[in-house]
């Protein structure tokens, strides 16, 4: 059943899942300017800080939606302003090359975000986070878990069946030629 069905039995409106990759110098400390500046943006992100963004690993993206995330937001240092000198460049090449990766499974590459925040802009976190649920509001919930599990099962019902003793005696055979 799809989130948004089952936020619709409880009468409570879905919301979209946001995983956020934040850079610890950057857009972390941004993030925490406009929580101490008490600028008011939507609830729906986990922000999870990473030393660089150059340190995100693109498995980490993937198991994000695959756990059921929505959506997904990478902030890192201005280019040429990085902690680690050039992170943020080997993330813009990740992001890219996830970007075709994300399209080819059929996630929309408005799901998948990279943003340049430093650490005094609390104002552009609170917009990109904004914009991002409006965004994957109007695109509905991704729900890939539900769709791994139908996947799954189609599979299981096209593999054939064949028992272990079958295989073992075909095993037998072959070796025998």
């Amino acid at each position: 059943m799809h989130r948004k069905e089952e936020s619709g039995e409880t009468g409570v409106p879905w919301r979209p899942r946001i995983v956020a990759f934040f850079c610890n110098w950057c857009t972390y400390t941004a993030a925490d300017l406009a929580g101490v500046s008490r600028m008011k943006y939507a609830p729906n992100t986990r922000i999870i800080r990473v030393m660089c963004s150059g340190r995100i690993d693109p498995q980490f993206v993937l198991d994000a939606f695959t756990e059921g995330a929505d959506g997904v937001l990478i902030g890192g240092c201005h280019p040429g302003d990085c902690h680690y000198s050039e992170g943020n460049y080997k993330a813009l090449r990740r992001y890219h090359l996830l970007r075709r990766v994300l399209t080819g499974m059929g996630i929309d590459e408005r799901r998948f975000r990279l943003e340049w925040i430093s650490a005094s802009e609390g104002d552009k976190v609170k917009q990109v986070i904004n914009e991002m649920v409006e965004q994957l509001q109007q695109l509905g919930p991704l729900d890939l878990p539900t769709e791994r599990m139908r996947l799954d099962s189609e599979l299981e019902e096209m593999r054939p069946r064949r028992s272990v003793i079958d295989i073992s005696e075909e095993l037998k055979e072959a070796a025998h030629v």
